[in-house]
C-alpha cells in the first residue's frame, strides 16, 4: 500500500492546492493514480515516499533512502556519474533527475535549437540586419552582407558606402603602357604619354632617342692640352704634370704657385714662381748652390778687406784686431792700439774684473763659486752639484745657485707618502687614526726650487700654480700660507689658477721658503693642494761682454 506523504495539512479532496502541500506530495500526486493515492490516505505510514510492507520504506527513481529508513534524498547523478550526457555537454542536477546542456555557446549569428545544435540566424529574413535602403541584404554563415543595389561602370570600384571611386590603373596594373611611355591616370580611365629624354652635360641622346650615352671628352676634344686625360662617366679628369693641379670647377690644369703653397720649404732664401715650376735666388753675401735651392756663404775674406784679421761670417764678414788693438770707428777695417781697461767700457771687457797689461789685459773672477771661461774674459758659475764639490750629506739634495749651492732635505710629513722626486701624496684617510683631521690635509704636497738675481725688475712672475686640467665651473683660490712675513710676494688670481709675483725689489741676496695652498672646488667638492717653494735670491748675474769688443 502507498504511504501518506508527510507535510500536507489537507488532501486534494478537501480543495487543497499545490502551494499548500509539500513538493514531495505534489510529485506523488502526479505519479500515482487516484486509486493508489486514495489508498495511501487511508494508511497511517511514516515513510516519506513509498511503503513496501512490514514497515519498510522505499523511494522513487532519482532518490535514495537515508540511514533513518524513512526519509528520501535526491540523488546527484552528475556527481555519481549516472547521467548520459555526451562530450560537449554539461550535466545539471535536478530534483529527482538531471538534464544535459550544451557546454559551448553557439556564438554571434547562431542560435541553439531544441536538438542542442547550433543553427545559423538568417538576419536578412528576420529583418535584424542594418542595411541601408539603397543596399540589399545577403545572408552569410553567422552574419550578413550589405551590397549596393546600383553597380559602378568600368574604371571605378565601389567602396563600403556604395560610392564609385576612380581606379588608378597606373598603380594597380603592372605595365599598363609599353616601353618608352609613361602612364597618366584620368577619371575613369588612363592614357599613355611618350617619354621625353633630356640629357645633362657630358651625355648625348642615343640614336633611338630612348636613353643618354656618355661623351668621351678625351677623344672628341683636346680638353687637357699637354696633360693626360681620363674619361669619366658624364665627365673627365685631367692628369696634370708636375707643377700643375687639376681645378674641378674649370676642368683645367692650373699652375701651382710652389712659393706660396710651400713657404720656406723649397728655397733657402728667395723663391720666385714660374710656369709649372719655381726658381730660387740668394741674398747678398750668398751664392746659389749646385742643387739650385740652397745658398752657400761667400767668403769675403779671400779678398783681404781687413787691415789685420778677417773673420768670415754667415752671409758677411767681420774685421777684428789682434790683442791690444781695437777696430777703427771710422772705417771698421783699420786696427788701432788700445788700453782695454782704460776705455769707458773697460769695465765690460771682463765679466768681473779687468787688469790692464802692455798691449793686452787679463780678467779675474770672484774667489769662490766662479771660474774663468776658456775665452779668458767671462766668469762662469761653478755647478758644485754637478762637479761633486758640494758638502751636502747623503740624505740631502744639492741645488746649484749662482756663485754657490744649497743643501736641501726632502721628507714627506705624517699621513703622506713619497710619490715621486719632490712630490708627496696623502695616504688613504680610511687607515688614519683621525680620519676627520686627515681629510683636512692637502691631497698633494709638491716641492720646488727657484733662483733669481737681486735687483730683478718688478713686478716679476715667480711661480704659477693651477690644476693640470680645467673643468667649467671650477673655483680656485691661491694663497701664501707662510714664508712671506715681510710681504715681498703677492698672489694674483687667474681663470685657471694663480701667479705668485715679486712686488718689492730685493737688493741683497736672501732665501725664502714659501708655503702656498691652492683650494680647488670642483663639482661642489673642495680639494686642497700645497706647494713648498724654496726661493734663492743671488747676486746679480755677472755681465757677459759683447762679441764686438776685442778679446
Amino acid at each position: 500500500p502507498l504511504c501518506l506523504v508527510q507535510g500536507c495539512q489537507t488532501h486534494f479532496s478537501s480543495g487543497a492546492t499545490y502551494s499548500q502541500c509539500d513538493l514531495k506530495w505534489v510529485r506523488l500526486y502526479k505519479s500515482i493514480s487516484w486509486a493508489a493515492y486514495y489508498l495511501s490516505l487511508l494508511s497511517d505510514s511514516i515513510c516519506s515516499q513509498l511503503c513496501i510492507g512490514n514497515g519498510t520504506c522505499s523511494c522513487f527513481d532519482g532518490y535514495q533512502l537515508r540511514k533513518d529508513g524513512v526519509t528520501c534524498d535526491d540523488v546527484n547523478e552528475c556527481i555519481t556519474g549516472k547521467h548520459n550526457c555526451i562530450f560537449g555537454q554539461v550535466c545539471i542536477n535536478t530534483e529527482g533527475s538531471f538534464r544535459c546542456q550544451r557546454e559551448i555557446a553557439c556564438g554571434t549569428g547562431y542560435q541553439l535549437t531544441d536538438k542542442d545544435t547550433c543553427e545559423d540566424i538568417d538576419e536578412c529574413a528576420s529583418g535584424t540586419h542594418n542595411c541601408e535602403p539603397t543596399f540589399f541584404c545577403r545572408n552569410t554563415p553567422g552574419s550578413f552582407r550589405c551590397h549596393p543595389k546600383d553597380t559602378c561602370t568600368e574604371g571605378y570600384f565601389q567602396d563600403a558606402a556604395g560610392s564609385c571611386i576612380d581606379i588608378n590603373e597606373c598603380l594597380v596594373r603592372d605595365t599598363p603602357c609599353p616601353s618608352g611611355q609613361t602612364c597618366v591616370n584620368t577619371i575613369g580611365s588612363y592614357f599613355c604619354r611618350r617619354n621625353t629624354v633630356t640629357c645633362g652635360r657630358g651625355y648625348l641622346l642615343s640614336e633611338d632617342g630612348m636613353h643618354c650615352e656618355d661623351v668621351d671628352e678625351c677623344r672628341r676634344d683636346n680638353v687637357c692640352g699637354i696633360h693626360g686625360c681620363v674619361n669619366l662617366q658624364g665627365s673627365y679628369r685631367c692628369e696634370c704634370k708636375a707643377g700643375y693641379t687639376f681645378n674641378t670647377i674649370t676642368k683645367k690644369c692650373e699652375d701651382i704657385n710652389e712659393c706660396r703653397h710651400y713657404p720656406g720649404k723649397l728655397c733657402a732664401h728667395k723663391c720666385e714662381n714660374t710656369e709649372g715650376s719655381f726658381q730660387c735666388s740668394c741674398s747678398m753675401g750668398f751664392k746659389l748652390s749646385h742643387d739650385g735651392r740652397n745658398c752657400d756663404d761667400v767668403n769675403e775674406c779671400e779678398a783681404n778687406p781687413c787691415s789685420q784679421e778677417c773673420a768670415n761670417v754667415y752671409g758677411s764678414y767681420q774685421c777684428y784686431c789682434r790683442r791690444g788693438y781695437q777696430l777703427s770707428d771710422i772705417d771698421g777695417i783699420t786696427c788701432e792700439d788700445i788700453d782695454e781697461c782704460a776705455l769707458p767700457a773697460g769695465g765690460h771687457v771682463c765679466s768681473y774684473h779687468c787688469s790692464n797689461a802692455q798691449g793686452s789685459f787679463y780678467c779675474t773672477c770672484p774667489p769662490t763659486g766662479y771660474t774663468l771661461a776658456p775665452n779668458g774674459r767671462t766668469c762662469q758659475d761653478i755647478d758644485e752639484c754637478a762637479t761633486g764639490t758640494h758638502t751636502c750629506s747623503v740624505s740631502e739634495s744639492c741645488f746649484n745657485i749662482h756663485g754657490g749651492f744649497r743643501c736641501l732635505s726632502f721628507e714627506c710629513p705624517p699621513n703622506f707618502r713619497k710619490a715621486a722626486q719632490g712630490r708627496c701624496e696623502r695616504v688613504s684617510c680610511e687607515f688614519s687614526r683621525n680620519p676627520a683631521s686627515c681629510f683636512l690635509l692637502p691631497l698633494r704636497i709638491s716641492f720646488y726650487n727657484i733662483t733669481f738675481p737681486t735687483n730683478t725688475p718688478i713686478p716679476a712672475d715667480v711661480f704659477r700654480m693651477g690644476p693640470s686640467n680645467s673643468v667649467p665651473g671650477d673655483q680656485m683660490l691661491l694663497s701664501i700660507v707662510s714664508g712671506d712675513e715681510e710681504g715681498y710676494f703677492i698672489v694674483q688670481q687667474q681663470a685657471h689658477g694663480g701667479v705668485i709675483s715679486l712686488r718689492r725689489t730685493l737688493s741683497q741676496p736672501r732665501d725664502f721658503f714659501l708655503t702656498v695652498e691652492m683650494r680647488l672646488v670642483r663639482y661642489g667638492t673642495a680639494h686642497l693642494y700645497m706647494a713648498k717653494i724654496a726661493v734663492f735670491v743671488t747676486h746679480e748675474q755677472l755681465f757677459r761682454p759683447s762679441r764686438t769688443l776685442p778679446y
